[in-house]
C-alpha cells in the first residue's frame, strides 16, 4: 500500500513546507513546524466553489446601502458590547480563560432569545447535552426551549443549521469542530481556519447569526491561526481575576459597531449580571482620604469610568523597584523620570508600586496624571482633598495635554458626588472659561497646562 505524502505545517501562520525546518521560512518563527499528511492533489472541484456566486462590477453610487438590522439579547451589558444587539448573518468569535463564564454567558442569552420567538440552537462539542441541561437548572433557566446539538462534525452541523435554520447558533467551541475532508485533529490550524471559513460562508448564505466561542493560550492571545480573527465579523474577549466575581467583556473588532466597548458583569450563583454602574466597582470605599490613592474617569469605548489608582512609595535599596498592576510598567517608569526633572519629586532611592483598583487594565495615557499626583500624595503622607479627580496626559517636557471627550468625563464624575478636578485647561468647560454659568453644578474644576502646576494646585488643595 502506498505511503502517505507527509508535509510539515506552521501552527502560527499556516504555510507548509515539504521538509522539517528549524525557522518558518513563511513567518521566521522557530519551531513552530508541525508534520501532518499532504492533501491529495487531484483535480477536483473545489469545495468553496457553491459559495462564491458570481457578482457584476459596481460603482459604490449604484450600490444600495442599508442598514443593519439588530436584535437585542435581553442581556444590556453584551448588546453595549456588540453595537446594540446580534446583526442576522453576523459572525461572532468569543474568547476567554477557562471557567470564566463564556458557556454561561451565550446560554444565558441564547434563552433570552428563545423567550422573543426566536429559534437557538447550542452546539456543544465539549459537552453533553445532559451536562449543558444541568447548567441550565443551575442557572434558573427551568423550562428552556433552547435547541441542543451534541456533535463536532463540521458537516453534520452544518445539515442540521441548514434543516433547523435558526436565527442564532453557538458553536462551543470552534477548536473541538473537525472536518471529514482533512486528516489533521481537531484544533490544529488547519481544522480551525477550515471550519470558521465554512461556517462563516454558511451564516451570510442563510443568514443564521453565528457565535463561535474560541480557547486562548497561555499568553491570553486567541488560539488558532490569526486569519480566524480576519474571518470574523466581530472580536469579544472574556476576561476577569478568578478571584473576583466580576468579570469584563471587550470588544476588540467588530465591523458593526465601537471597538474597544466594554461590558461590566457579576457573577452569581444564577448566572452572570449586568452591572449598570460599574464605577463603583473600581472605587475603594474610604471613610476618609487617604494617601496615595487618586480618582480618574478612563473611557472604555463610549463609557466614561471612575478608577481608583493607588500608589505606594517605600524605602527602596540599591535597586529601587518599579511595579504596576492594571498599567503598563514602561510607562510608569517615564512618569518617574517626569516628576523628578520638572517638578522636582525625586523617587530615585524609592521603591514604587501602582495599583488599578478592581482588576481593571488602564492603557490610554489620560492616566499620566492622576498617577504621579498619587506618587506625590504617597510620597508626602498627605492625602488629596475628599471628591477629588485628575486626567491628563503628561508629556516628556513637562506638559500636560488634552484627554479626549473631556466633557463626558467630567460629567460622569459630577453625577457620581466629586466636587474638585484638576483637568488639562483644554479640557475646561467652554461656559467656565468665559465666566459663564457651571456647567456641573457643585465641582469646581481647575485647568493646568504643566505638571509642576498641577503639583503646586494639589499641595494648595490638601
Amino acid at each position: 500500500m502506498a505511503k502517505d505524502k507527509t508535509q510539515f505545517t506552521c501552527s502560527e501562520c499556516g504555510g507548509t513546507s515539504p521538509r522539517w525546518l528549524g525557522k518558518c521560512p513563511h513567518c521566521n518563527a522557530w519551531n513552530t513546524l508541525v508534520e501532518s499528511v499532504a492533501e491529495s492533489s487531484a483535480p477536483s472541484k473545489n469545495r468553496f466553489a457553491a459559495l462564491a456566486p458570481t457578482a457584476e462590477v459596481k460603482s459604490l453610487s449604484e450600490i444600495e446601502a442599508q442598514d443593519v438590522q439588530r436584535t437585542p439579547t435581553g442581556l444590556d451589558e453584551l448588546d453595549r458590547v456588540l453595537g446594540g444587539g446580534i446583526v442576522e448573518g453576523g459572525v461572532v468569535l468569543i474568547g476567554g480563560d477557562p471557567g470564566i463564564g463564556k458557556s454561561t454567558l451565550l446560554l444565558q442569552a441564547l434563552d433570552a432569545l428563545q423567550k422573543q420567538s426566536l429559534d437557538t440552537l447550542y452546539v456543544t462539542g465539549e459537552e453533553s447535552g445532559a451536562q449543558v441541561a444541568l447548567r441550565s437548572r443551575r442557572l434558573g433557566l427551568d423550562g428552556s426551549q433552547v435547541k441542543v446539538l451534541a456533535e463536532i462534525q463540521l458537516e453534520k452541523i452544518l445539515a442540521t443549521l441548514d434543516a433547523v435554520r435558526p436565527a442564532i447558533a453557538v458553536i462551543d467551541s470552534i477548536q473541538t469542530v473537525y472536518s471529514e475532508q482533512l486528516t489533521s485533529a481537531p484544533g490544529s490550524v488547519a481544522q480551525v481556519r477550515e471550519c470558521a471559513a465554512h461556517l462563516t460562508r454558511a451564516a451570510k448564505a442563510s443568514g443564521t447569526a453565528i457565535v463561535l466561542v474560541g480557547h486562548v493560550t497561555k499568553e491570553g492571545a486567541l488560539a488558532g491561526p490569526r486569519v480566524l480573527e480576519h474571518m470574523v465579523d466581530t472580536v469579544l474577549y472574556f476576561e476577569g481575576d478568578t478571584h473576583s466575581s466580576y468579570r469584563l467583556i471587550r470588544a476588540i473588532k467588530n465591523r458593526f459597531g465601537a471597538v474597544n466597548e466594554i461590558g461590566v458583569f457579576a457573577m452569581t450563583e444564577r448566572g452572570l449580571k449586568g452591572v449598570s454602574n460599574p464605577s463603583a466597582i473600581f472605587l475603594s470605599q474610604h471613610a476618609e482620604p487617604v494617601p496615595g490613592s487618586c480618582v480618574m474617569v478612563t473611557l472604555e469605548g463610549t463609557r466614561p469610568m471612575l478608577v481608583e489608582l493607588q500608589a505606594l512609595v517605600d524605602t527602596g535599596g540599591p535597586s529601587p523597584r518599579r511595579l504596576s498592576v492594571g498599567l503598563e510598567r514602561d510607562r510608569l517608569a517615564m512618569l518617574l523620570a517626569v516628576l523628578h526633572r520638572h517638578a522636582g519629586v525625586a523617587c530615585m532611592d524609592q521603591d514604587v508600586f501602582v495599583n488599578a483598583v478592581g482588576g481593571v487594565r488602564i492603557s490610554e495615557p489620560a492616566a499620566d496624571l492622576a498617577v504621579m499626583l498619587a506618587i506625590t500624595s504617597s510620597l508626602r503622607g498627605r492625602p488629596l482633598p475628599k471628591g477629588f479627580i485628575a486626567f491628563g496626559e503628561v508629556g516628556l517636557a513637562g506638559e500636560v495635554r488634552p484627554a479626549p471627550r473631556g466633557q463626558e468625563r467630567l460629567k460622569e464624575a459630577a453625577k457620581l458626588g466629586f466636587s474638585v478636578a484638576v483637568v488639562p485647561r483644554a479640557n475646561l468647560p467652554r461656559k467656565a472659561e468665559r465666566g459663564g454659568t457651571e456647567l456641573f453644578p457643585g465641582m469646581t474644576v481647575h485647568g493646568v497646562d504643566r505638571i509642576e502646576e498641577a503639583m503646586d494646585l494639589a499641595r494648595s488643595l490638601a
